[in-house]
C-alpha cells in the first residue's frame, strides 16, 4: 500500500525508509532495538514496509506499535533524530493497523494447506467487502482514501461471478444456498445479486448432472443381466458336480443382489442434491465452527450422499490460491518464470501434493514466510 496521503502517520514509515547522514536505517533500527526493555521486547523487531504490499505496511505498523515507548528513549539518545511520531501519529497508525489486520487475516486464512479453503472463500469476500463499505463512509479522510483505492481493485478483480468458488461454498453444510444469497445481496446490487444466485445454482445442478450420469454409467458397467447369470451358474454346476442336478440354477443370494444392482441404477425421484439443499444447515457446537472441516464431514455422510459426496470432494479439495501469502494482496505483478510455466499439470500436481504428504509423514508444519526484517 502506497502512503501517498499526507494525513497518513508518515513519521512511522520514515523510521523505516529514510538513509540521510545519521537516520541511517540500520543505525536507526538497531539503536531504537538497543534503547528497547530488554524484559519485555527481548525478540522483537522493526519490519520494513515494502510499498506495493498491504500487508508489509500491516506488519511494520504492528512492529512500531509495540516500540512505541521505545522511540522517545531513542531520541534522548540520539540527537539527530528528527522524526519521532507525535500523538496524532500514533492514534493514526493504530487507526490504520486496525484497517489492515482484517486484510492480513483474510491473507492467512485463504493460504491455508492444511484444510479446504475453497469453501472460505465467500465468506471471506463478504467479509473485505464489507468492511471496504464501512471504511468508505468513514470521516478520516486517509482512511476513506485508502478504502477508495482498495475497493477499487476489489471491483476489478471480484466483480464477477466466480461460480465454482460460490459452489464450494454451497457444499459446505453450514452454508447451502444461504450464504450465496446473503453475501451476493451485499457484494452486488439487487438485479445482478439474483442473476449470480440463479447461475450459481444452474451451475451447480449442472456439475451434479454430470456426476450423477458418471455414476449411473459405472454401476451398469458392473451390473451382469440376470439370464446370462443363470446361464454361468448352470454351466458351472453341470461341469463340476453331475449330483447337483436338481440344485437351484442360482442361489437366492446371488439373484437378490444382481436384482439390487439393477435397481440400484434407477434414479429416486428426489436427488442427493435436492435433499441436501432441502435439510437444514448444519450447526456445530460451541467452539466447534473454527475446527469443522467440510471434506470430513461429507466422508462420514457418504453413504447418504453417494453422489453429492464425490462431486464436493473433488469441488473442496481445490485451493483458494497457490501464491505466497504474502503476494495475496500485493499490488505489485506477479510473472511466471518459464520454468514454471512449462511443467505439465501432473508434474505440478506431484511437487505440491508430494510437499504436503512429506510433511504431513514428518510431522512439519508449514510455516509461511517470515516478514522481512532490517
Amino acid at each position: 500500500m502506497e502512503n501517498n496521503n499526507e494525513d497518513e502517520p508518515q513519521n512511522i514509515n520514515d523510521e523505516n525508509i529514510d538513509n540521510n547522514g545519521s537516520q541511517d536505517e540500520e543505525v536507526v533500527v538497531g539503536g531504537i532495538e538497543k534503547a528497547q526493555c530488554p524484559t519485555r521486547w527481548n525478540s522483537k523487531k522493526l519490519l520494513l514496509d515494502c510499498p506495493t504490499r498491504w500487508n508489509s505496511t500491516y506488519l511494520m505498523l504492528a512492529a512500531a506499535l509495540e516500540f512505541k515507548e521505545v522511540f522517545p528513549r531513542y531520541q534522548e539518545r540520539d540527537s539527530g533524530y528528527t522524526y519521532l511520531p507525535n500523538s496524532e501519529d500514533w492514534e493514526k497508525a493504530e487507526i490504520v493497523c486496525q484497517f489492515l489486520e482484517v486484510f492480513n487475516e483474510v491473507t492467512n486464512i485463504v493460504s491455508g494447506s492444511e484444510y479446504p479453503t475453497s469453501n472460505l472463500f465467500l465468506t471471506e469476500i463478504w467479509r473485505v467487502k464489507e468492511i471496504l463499505n464501512d471504511k468508505l463512509v468513514d470521516e478520516r479522510p486517509y482512511i476513506k482514501a485508502m478504502a477508495r483505492k482498495m475497493n477499487e481493485k476489489f471491483e476489478k478483480y471480484w466483480g464477477e461471478c466466480n461460480l465454482l468458488m460460490a459452489i464450494a461454498g454451497v457444499l459446505d453444510p453450514r452454508y447451502k444456498m444461504v450464504l450465496v444469497e446473503y453475501c451476493f445481496s451485499e457484494i452486488y446490487p439487487e438485479g445482478e445479486a439474483t442473476r449470480n444466485i440463479n447461475s450459481v445454482r444452474e451451475a451447480l445442478y449442472k456439475i451434479f448432472k454430470e456426476y450423477a450420469a458418471n455414476h449411473t454409467l459405472t454401476l451398469s458397467s458392473n451390473v451382469v443381466p440376470s439370464t446370462a447369470q443363470d446361464t454361468q451358474h448352470c454351466v458351472s454346476s453341470s461341469s463340476n458336480n453331475s449330483s447337483s442336478f436338481g440344485r437351484s440354477v442360482a442361489s437366492g443370494k446371488s439373484r437378490f443382489e444382481s436384482f439390487v444392482k439393477r435397481v440400484d441404477t434407477i434414479q429416486p425421484v428426489k436427488s442427493d442434491l435436492d435433499v441436501y439443499l432441502e435439510e437444514g444447515v448444519y450447526i456445530c457446537g460451541d467452539g466447534a465452527n473454527d475446527n469443522f472441516d467440510a471434506l470430513e464431514w461429507w466422508k462420514v455422510n457418504n453413504l447418504k450422499f453417494r453422489i453429492l459426496s464425490k462431486m464436493a470432494g473433488d469441488i473442496l479439495s481445490i485451493p483458494i490460491t497457490t501464491v505466497a501469502s504474502e503476494s495475496a494482496f500485493s499490488a505489485g505483478g506477479r510473472v511466471i518464470d518459464p520454468y514454471r510455466s512449462s511443467l505439465a499439470t501432473d508434474t505440478v500436481q506431484v511437487l505440491m501434493c508430494g510437499a504436503d504428504w512429506a510433511r504431513n509423514l514428518r510431522g512439519i508444519k508449514k510455516s509461511l514466510n517470515d516478514p522481512v526484517e532490517v
